[in-house]
C-alpha cells in the first residue's frame, strides 16, 4: 500500500459528502456467491477468504476514521506510522489469497477478489494482471470487463474503456453500476467519445445523460447516483436549465435524509440563480437552515442579492464547496 491509499481513504472516510459532487467511477468485484454445496471444503475456503478481507478493510477504515478525529484535535499517528500499521493489516490477507490461488489458480471469483484487493491497496497493475486471469478463464463474467474498464478509464487507453464497458453491459445489461461507470468516463472524456462515436460534444452529452437515465431506471432509489446524475449538468454548455431542475428535483425525491435535502435545496438555487428564476432560488434558500451548509448559503444570497440590484454577481460556490467539512 502506499501513500495515495492512505489520502484516499481518508478522503473517503472522514468526508461525508450530503450531495456527491465527484462523479466517480465505482468499482464493483462483480463476486457473485451461486448457491454451491456448503460443505464444499474450496467454497468454504473461498468464503473465508472474503470473509477476511472484509474484516481486514473493516478494521483499516475504523484506523483511518480514528486517526483522523485524533488529527483534528491536534494529535493522531504520523502518516508513515499509520501507513505501516496498514501494511501489517493487509499482510497476511495477500498471503491467503496467495495461497489460495497457488491451490486453485483458475478459481474466477477469487482471482476478481484478488484484484480488486491490490487495486484497493494501491498496487494497481498487479490487481490488472489477476482480472486479466480472470477474463482469460471466463470471459463472459461481465465484472471482469467492468473492472478493467475502470482501470483503462483511469489510465488509459480510454477507448479500450468504452469498448470493455460496452461489453461488460452485453453481458449483464441489468447491472446500474456498468451503466453508472460507462456514463461517467464518456461525460469526463468528451473529445475521446466525440472521436470514438464520430458525433458532436451535445450528443456526447446526450450518449452520457442516457446511460444514466438506465442506471437509474435499474436503481430509481440510489441517492448517490441521482445527485451524480444532477451534478452532470453542471459541465453542460449550454445550460439545459429544465432538464437539470428535473434531475436535481428528483434527487429530491429520493433524498432520505434532512441533511441531504438541504444540500438539494443549495443546487436547485444555484441553477434558478444562474438560470434568472430569482423568486424560486430565494424560496430554496430560506429552506436551508443547516449550520453545515452557512457558507454555502450566505454566497449564494450575496449572489442572488446583486443579481436583483443589476449587479454582476460574483462566481456562485463550486460544488465542492457544498461538501461536509
Amino acid at each position: 500500500m502506499n501513500d495515495l491509499l492512505i489520502g484516499l481513504l481518508a478522503a473517503l472516510v472522514t468526508t461525508n459528502v450530503p450531495v456527491n459532487a465527484s462523479n466517480v467511477v465505482k468499482s464493483a468485484t462483480g463476486i457473485s456467491l451461486p448457491v454451491t454445496d456448503p460443505n464444499d471444503p474450496v467454497e468454504r475456503e473461498y468464503r473465508k477468504l472474503l470473509d477476511d478481507d472484509d474484516t481486514a478493510e473493516g478494521e483499516v477504515d475504523h484506523w483511518i476514521r480514528e486517526n483522523q478525529a485524533f488529527k483534528d484535535k491536534g494529535a493522531g499517528l504520523p502518516r508513515e506510522t499509520l501507513n505501516g500499521r496498514i501494511q501489517a493489516r493487509f499482510a497476511p490477507v495477500a498471503q491467503e489469497y496467495k495461497e489460495f490461488l497457488q491451490r486453485h489458480p483458475e478459481h474466477v471469483r477469487a482471482l476478481l477478489a484478488y484484484g480488486s484487493f491490490l487495486n484497493d491497496t494501491g498496487d494497481e497493475e498487479a490487481g490488472v494482471e489477476q482480472w486479466e486471469k480472470a477474463r482469460q478463464l471466463d470471459p463472459q463474467n461481465p465484472a471482469t470487463w467492468n473492472n478493467l474498464a475502470n482501470y483503462y478509464g483511469h489510465r488509459g487507453p480510454i477507448k479500450k474503456a468504452f469498448e470493455y464497458y460496452a461489453t461488460a453491459i452485453r453481458l449483464n445489461p441489468n447491472a446500474s453500476v456498468y451503466y453508472q461507470n460507462f456514463a461517467t468516463s464518456v461525460f469526463l472524456f468528451r473529445k475521446d467519445a466525440m472521436e470514438f462515436y464520430d458525433i458532436d460534444e451535445q450528443r456526447v452529452f446526450d450518449r452520457a445523460l442516457d446511460l444514466y437515465q438506465h442506471a437509474l431506471k435499474l436503481d430509481p432509489q440510489n441517492f448517490a447516483l441521482a445527485t451524480d446524475v444532477a451534478q452532470t449538468y453542471y459541465g453542460i454548455k449550454p445550460s439545459r436549465t429544465k432538464e437539470a431542475l428535473e434531475a436535481w428535483n428528483y434527487a429530491l425525491k429520493v433524498a432520505s435524509e434532512p441533511v441531504e435535502r438541504e444540500g438539494i435545496y443549495l443546487h436547485l438555487a444555484r441553477v434558478e440563480l444562474n438560470s434568472g428564476m430569482l423568486t424560486e432560488a430565494h424560496r430554496h434558500l430560506d429552506r436551508v437552515t443547516n449550520s453545515l451548509y452557512a457558507d454555502t448559503k450566505n454566497r449564494l444570497i450575496r449572489n442572488l442579492t446583486k443579481k436583483e440590484s443589476g449587479g454582476a454577481e460574483t462566481n456562485a460556490p463550486p460544488v465542492e464547496a457544498l461538501k461536509k467539512p
